[in-house]
């Protein structure tokens, strides 16, 4: 007997990524039953079309989740903490855009088309993985499953839409008084952002690591299943770049490997667009990211540190496979595995 069709709900309607969501669940052609818009309510009440008709931005509460099969949140972890009892009790499913739950044990952490199978663990909550770790995992995973990762060394240049619409604001403000010679007060950033690089997302931890840089290591390791003795380390800078994170990947495998194997199994992987034509310029830019759905990966070469190992370059738009879209792809998941409705939670 088939499965009656989800209702659904987007949490954090009104941001950037709850609006790239809302796109995204029409690009996809998400198959629900009914649809509605939730977020704070200094928003709410806020117009939205989708698919022709108008909607009104609701304040979420308790009873906005009463019917509601799934919910697609992008709210921040503080929300998602107060409404994610909530959403469970009634019989619903979380897929959580915030770092709230994704290290939690009971909670799968998910890339749709990674780690699909983990999907069949959850308990009314899944996960969506950070932004940069993201991206990665797409190009890992089927490296990883060929000739198994010994070692791997991530750096990240992040683009402003990742810290927000106030940091978008804020890189072009601080541009224009850049170049007109005026004073600028930021406040989204610790540096000015205008013709900068920032060494720093999130805050400090003990060991020297921004929190930014412990979630790429942290969530490879439970995406991947990864033994946790496993050398991974990742620098995390934020770049005057309006869309579009870019990483510099230094990977070790336990086997043999060229940069031609790569190549090839990279160009037969789901979501990945290889463009590696250095000679004549041919390399991916945040620029042919942004707006579109693959992960791109160039400048594959044989790391010359590493006993078998591989360097590239991958860059792909963060609000979409970083946030919103995987969150989608997720949904989509759900849907099609069935993994809704009270009997699941």
């Amino acid at each position: 007997m088939a499965k009656e069709k989800a209702n659904i709900a987007i949490l954090g309607a009104t941001g950037v990524v709850g609006r790239e969501i809302t796109k995204i669940v029409d690009e996809l052609k998400i198959d629900y039953k009914t649809i509605k818009f939730l977020s704070s309510a200094k928003s709410a009440g806020t117009k939205i079309e989708f698919q022709g008709k108008e909607y009104t931005v609701e304040e979420a509460k308790p009873e906005s989740f009463d019917g509601v099969d799934i919910v697609l949140a992008s709210a921040g972890g503080s929300t998602s903490q107060k409404f994610a009892p909530e959403i469970v009790k009634r019989g619903g499913v979380l897929i959580d855009n915030s770092s709230a739950f994704r290290m939690e044990k009971d909670v799968p952490l998910v890339i749709a088309y990674v780690n699909d199978e983990d999907l069949k663990k959850h308990k009314g909550i899944i996960a969506n993985p950070n932004c940069s770790t993201s991206q990665l995992m797409l190009v890992l995973k089927p490296l990883h499953e060929k000739f198994g990762i010994k070692r791997l060394i991530v750096s990240t240049y992040q683009a402003v839409s990742g810290a927000g619409l106030k940091a978008i604001n804020e890189l072009t403000e601080n541009t224009k008084a850049t170049l007109d010679n005026k004073e600028f007060t930021n406040e989204a950033f610790k540096k000015p952002i205008s013709f900068n690089v920032i060494p720093q997302i999130d805050v400090f931890c003990e060991n020297g690591y921004t929190k930014e840089e412990m979630k790429v290591v942290n969530e490879t390791k439970k995406i991947l299943h990864l033994p946790q003795n496993l050398p991974i380390s990742c620098t995390a800078a934020r770049v005057p770049v309006y869309n579009g994170h870019s990483e510099a990947v230094d990977i070790e495998f336990e086997e043999h490997v060229t940069p031609e194997e790569v190549r090839a199994i990279l160009k037969e992987s789901f979501g990945i667009e290889v463009i590696d034509n250095p000679e004549n310029y041919e390399y991916p830019t945040t620029r042919d990211a942004s707006g579109v759905n693959p992960v791109f990966v160039g400048r594959i070469r044989r790391n010359l540190a590493f006993e078998n190992g591989i360097s590239l370059w991958c860059v792909a738009d963060n609000l979409r496979i970083g946030a919103a879209l995987n969150t989608v792809r997720i949904c989509k998941k759900v849907i099609e595995m069935g993994l809704y409705g009270k009997e699941q939670c």
